[in-house]
């Protein structure tokens, strides 16, 4: 065999090994899903493909670098939090996820995710209210705000409390984070109400749904 034959087979036979490795489909619909700043990425595995591993990067926008995320490395997860190297919530940060079956050897290529901001994209939960009667027979609201949130945005926590009566009349109290009881003014008595709460963040004034309600009677 001549010298350029032989280049050419030992050529093909590493195209064959590089192309082996990308048989794989990559995993699709990769994206970020964020509440209270625990910010997830998620992804729809290749179909027809069972054993498969996963791999997970990350970077900041405008950065060149990639860099592993370590607790992300084999998993057979669809999923991989990325709240840790994503806590700035003024940055704005890419992912990306590979397949990779340990029984063939072989790999998928990268699947990027969109472009994802903590800041404008984490959905904000609702506190969780419990309403009590107090020894002067007054209502005492208590609000308690997912814990992950209390940690990360403690003072710029606010609470919107809404005390709406049977016609449907509402009125609207602001209780800071620091403050987790608010007692209300006395109410008609015998009458029912039902109360609501909305957990706000300043200065981005971005908040959640309201409450499910919680009703009472005023004693």
């Amino acid at each position: 065999m001549t010298p350029l034959l032989l280049a050419a087979v030992l050529l093909g036979n590493l195209a064959i090994c590089i192309l082996g490795q990308e048989l794989l489909a990559p995993p699709t619909q990769v994206r970020f899903n964020s509440t209270d700043y625990r910010n997830v990425m998620i992804w729809t595995p290749p179909t027809n493909q069972t054993s498969l591993q996963y791999h997970v990067q990350w970077k900041i926008y405008g950065e060149q670098e990639w860099l592993d995320v370590a607790s992300c490395q084999g998993i057979q997860e669809h999923r991989c939090d990325l709240s840790r190297v994503t806590s700035d919530s003024s940055e704005w940060y890419y992912a990306r996820v590979h397949a990779s079956s340990a029984a063939s050897g072989s790999r998928s290529a990268w699947t990027l995710s969109p472009r994802f901001s903590p800041r404008w994209e984490t959905k904000i939960s609702a506190p969780v209210l419990k309403l009590s009667i107090s020894k002067r027979n007054h209502i005492q609201v208590h609000v308690k705000p997912p814990r992950v949130l209390l940690r990360k945005m403690r003072s710029n926590l606010l609470f919107k409390i809404f005390v709406i009566n049977a016609g449907g009349e509402e009125r609207e109290f602001d209780m800071d984070c620091c403050s987790n009881r608010l007692t209300l003014p006395k109410l008609k008595h015998k009458a029912k109400f039902c109360i609501q709460a909305q957990t706000i963040i300043l200065p981005q004034i971005k908040s959640s749904a309201r409450s499910h309600e919680k009703c009472i009677t005023a004693p």
